[in-house]
């Protein structure tokens, strides 16, 4: 009630004034033992907004933009097919609606519809004649690349059900249904996912390239997140670059995964956030990352409102600010200003730095800030370096996805070909290429390698 409202019921005759406060009361102790009770009524204010009807809600006030593209820009539309498969003609010789005859047709209009057909599994049987080599000394028998070593189930199928569980995030009961219901297969649970491992043992060798890859990097991204192995809690690790992506699922969250990953000496730029299992790791530089300074301020604005945290948090966040929108306008700037603004903002680093402050998350804040005092202006001296460290969180929302939907891993065998797997559909993403192709070629070229005798590893970027 408003108190424009009490002030009309207070001038209402005495009679209808008792009567209304009265019904007001008992609507007041009927939502009391309601609430009590921990019961709801879609009239009470303690009742959940999804819980109350749509109708009762208050109305929007109206949309913020139109929706769709801006004006002048062209319009986005489905793309036609390049190629048309069937035709077909559809006449009436009655009306549908008094069955009279009808003559020529007046007009007509094309429809182009594109649909799947009905999917039956091709079965081939393979016969696999052996050979007597002398020089050898041995049997041998040409390579069968269409399948896994002693597996009935062919690669199509194996890759494209590890690229809707590993990279889709569908659980395997869910791809077993799939696989019944869509495609024709009748396949375990079981089976399919030793079909899945068997897979990503086949693949070892391209996964131990994309390692190299990252090695070698010039600038990398680095994050971790929390993940469980058959209830016991892991890691699971990624390292980014434009180009691929290497995921690792450990045990550990220290120093020792990273130097096991990277090296003692990482050659290039490395971008992480403030987790201290990358401060022991040599670089040639290092880039922290402001986002997560920015929630660190968000997060204590709900603590205090204080004076003195106020000065420190508008002095910090107008640095980073100021920091960001100098390496946007990088090519815009002559190199002698954009230096002098550089060195500016190195020097309000430091007198932020200096300055002593009194409240208890300024001094925590500054603490970092001066453990990563050469880390926090890096990406203004190389073109290619972010301020941020979006891309390594952008990897882990495929594997947080999935993360929700099977619950992880149930053993270190199983983890691992989670690693591989997503490593290589990640991989082919970045890269812009078809992931199912990428990784059928990656499985050919390694099946068909089995019988041959050992040659060096192919770089991965050759896997079109």
């Amino acid at each position: 009630m408003r108190r424009e409202q009490a002030i009309a019921l207070l001038q209402l005759p005495r009679e209808e004034a008792i009567c209304a406060i009265l019904e007001l009361g008992e609507k007041a102790e009927q939502w009391e033992r309601l609430q009590k009770k921990g019961e709801h009524t879609p009239d009470s204010p303690t009742t959940p907004s999804g819980m109350r009807p749509v109708y009762t809600k208050p109305a929007a006030r109206g949309r913020r933009r139109r929706p769709g593209r801006k004006r002048g820009h062209p319009g986005e539309h489905r793309p036609t097919p390049d190629h048309i498969d069937h035709y077909e003609e559809h006449r009436l010789s009655e009306c549908p609606h008094c069955q009279a005859q009808l003559g020529k047709p007046i007009r007509s209009y094309t429809r182009i519809v594109e649909d799947i057909p009905p999917v039956t599994p091709e079965v081939t049987e393979h016969t696999v004649h052996g050979y007597w080599c002398g020089s050898c000394g041995k049997i041998v028998t040409a390579p069968v690349t269409a399948a896994l070593p002693h597996s009935a189930l062919g690669l199509n199928f194996v890759v494209l059900t590890a690229w809707l569980h590993y990279t889709i995030g569908v659980s395997v009961g869910n791809c077993v249904k799939i696989a019944s219901a869509l495609l024709g297969f009748t396949v375990s649970p079981g089976g399919l996912t030793q079909a899945w491992k068997n897979l990503a043992r086949l693949l070892e060798g391209p996964y131990e390239g994309i390692r190299q890859q990252v090695r070698t990097s010039a600038v990398l991204h680095a994050d971790e997140t929390g993940w469980r192995i058959n209830g016991i809690t892991h890691w699971l690790w990624a390292f980014a670059t434009r180009e691929c992506c290497y995921y690792l699922i450990d045990r550990h969250r220290g120093t020792a995964v990273v130097k096991a990953v990277l090296g003692t000496v990482f050659p290039g730029i490395l971008i992480t956030d403030f987790w201290g299992a990358y401060n022991a790791l040599e670089a040639l530089a290092k880039q922290k990352c402001y986002f997560h300074l920015f929630t660190e301020l968000v997060k204590v604005d709900k603590l205090t409102t204080g004076p003195p945290w106020r000065r420190f948090r508008k002095k910090l966040a107008r640095l980073l600010r100021d920091a960001v929108r100098l390496g946007e306008r990088r090519g815009r700037l002559s190199a002698k200003r954009y230096k002098r603004r550089k060195d500016r903002l190195h020097r309000r680093l430091d007198e932020l730095i200096a300055t002593p402050w009194t409240d208890p998350h300024a001094k925590r804040l500054v603490k970092r800030l001066r453990r990563h005092r050469a880390e926090m202006l890096t990406f203004l001296d190389h073109c290619d370096v972010s301020p941020y460290n979006n891309h390594a969180e952008q990897q882990m929302r495929v594997a947080v996805h999935t993360r929700k939907v099977s619950q992880q891993n149930r053993s270190l065998i199983g983890a691992k070909t989670h690693a591989i797997l997503l490593s290589h559909f990640r991989t082919a993403q970045l890269q812009k290429l078809h992931p199912l192709h990428y990784v059928m070629q990656l499985a050919h070229e390694a099946l068909g390698a089995r019988n041959s005798p050992p040659t060096e590893p192919m770089p991965l970027q050759k896997a079109a």
